[in-house]
């Protein structure tokens, strides 16, 4: 019988190929998170509350690995991407996650093609839009490749230990406060409540959430005989995102600690160049890059993943359907030279729903359709993880939907 859900048309993979599929599939995950938002988040928001930052990291990352844990476990257990098990659930359900996430994927990889833009402006100095189109081409030419699945795989890794590593020398560089981190990460002499929900919201909304889990099952990785294996990759990709957080949170901290001001109109490189020099300069363009072209193919793929439960015609042709999706973003940042704010709002708060949203509707197979699991049998600790993270996914929801007063002010 043939696997529906295999990127490739070739035959199950052995069990090797599976375990490279699944570490693609963790990167793929933390690099979707680590995009060019996450980068200028961080930056920011170090240097408006310091070393108190690391208390934030710490919240955000339990948080998202409580939520991680349920998507994970039941997306694995079942078998079916979140909208075949939101048709199963509500009929309609899944066709509406499917639209929210499908919408903004496409809005903000515009903002992915634009940050791909902006790394190799800082590190080759070509022009934004060229810079732009080439990134787009090399999205494309991965999935044209014959074994999509696999390069994607590969890819994604090397580009997210490349990000840790440079990542990590900068902020050896910049000499950060270690011991005034790791006391602020438990007892902050700060608390903005608003940057940890921002800082959730950016790990695991919208698409990011289901990434790593809908290739996960592609890999062929399903049932309740796989649970370990589901939960240590779930916990792993979130640990590369803290990890990630971490050190651009030092590498920032050594800078805004020494007295630097950085730049307004691009906090990051700034932090990077007066850390290192020019090579601060030409690594933060690198890591941009990287950041910024895993965002554009995470967000091509799980968009485009969205759709293939609905038609035969969309799973046979999936990866010209995710060249399309590449090509349609990178036109309209060609057209217009950066994302346009209005739909990045828009985008941004439909995203918000999809947490909450999504997220309920696992909880409800988990803790009521036991038929969706095989009969698998969720552990009680875990559902009221998932319930008490649900619960702040409303009040981001909320938040997110609260921005759209600023589309008509």
């Amino acid at each position: 019988m043939t696997d529906r859900t295999t990127l490739d048309t070739t035959p199950a993979p052995p069990v090797t190929s599976r375990r490279g599929a699944l570490i693609g599939a963790m990167f793929l995950m933390a690099t979707s998170a680590i995009g060019p938002g996450f980068i200028t988040q961080t930056t920011v928001f170090t240097a408006q509350i310091g070393a108190a930052f690391a208390f934030a990291i710490v919240v955000s990352v339990l948080v998202d690995i409580a939520i991680q844990l349920n998507v994970w476990r039941v997306v694995g257990v079942s078998g079916m991407r979140a909208q075949e098990l939101g048709n199963r659930v509500l009929p309609g359900a899944g066709y509406g996650l499917a639209a929210l996430d499908v919408f903004g994927g496409l809005v903000f990889n515009i903002g992915n093609i634009a940050g791909t833009a902006l790394g190799l402006n800082a590190l080759l100095g070509l022009d934004v839009k060229i810079g732009g189109g080439l990134s787009a081409l090399v999205a494309i030419a991965i999935f044209l490749i014959r074994r999509a699945g696999v390069a994607m795989d590969r890819i994604v890794v090397v580009l997210g230990g490349a990000m840790i590593l440079l990542t990590l020398y900068v902020a050896i560089v910049s000499d950060p406060p270690l011991g005034d981190a790791l006391k602020q990460s438990v007892a902050p002499e700060t608390l903005d409540f608003l940057i940890i929900t921002t800082l959730i919201g950016g790990t695991v909304g919208g698409y990011i959430t289901y990434a790593g889990a809908h290739r996960m099952i592609e890999s062929g990785l399903t049932g309740a005989g796989h649970v370990r294996e589901i939960n240590r990759s779930a916990v792993t990709g979130i640990l590369v995102t803290g990890v990630m957080r971490v050190l651009l949170f030092l590498a920032v901290l050594g800078v805004v600690a020494g007295g630097f001001t950085l730049a307004k109109e691009n906090a990051p490189a700034s932090a990077f160049e007066h850390a290192a020099g020019e090579a601060g300069l030409r690594v933060f363009g690198l890591i941009m890059w990287s950041a910024a072209i895993t965002s554009v193919i995470g967000a091509s793929y799980t968009s485009v993943s969205f759709l293939v439960s609905f038609s035969s015609f969309v799973e046979r042709h999936r990866n010209r359907l995710v060249v399309a999706f590449i090509l349609v973003s990178a036109s309209i940042y060609l057209a217009i030279g950066t994302a346009p704010a209005k739909l990045l709002i828009l985008a941004g708060a439909l995203n918000g729903l999809i947490l909450p949203f999504g997220l309920a509707v696992l909880l409800w197979a988990a803790g009521r359709r036991r038929d969706l699991l095989g009969g698998y049998r969720y552990p009680a600790w875990l559902l009221a993880l998932g319930a008490a993270a649900w619960l702040l996914s409303l009040y981001l929801g909320w938040n997110s939907l609260s921005e759209l007063g600023d589309l008509w002010s």
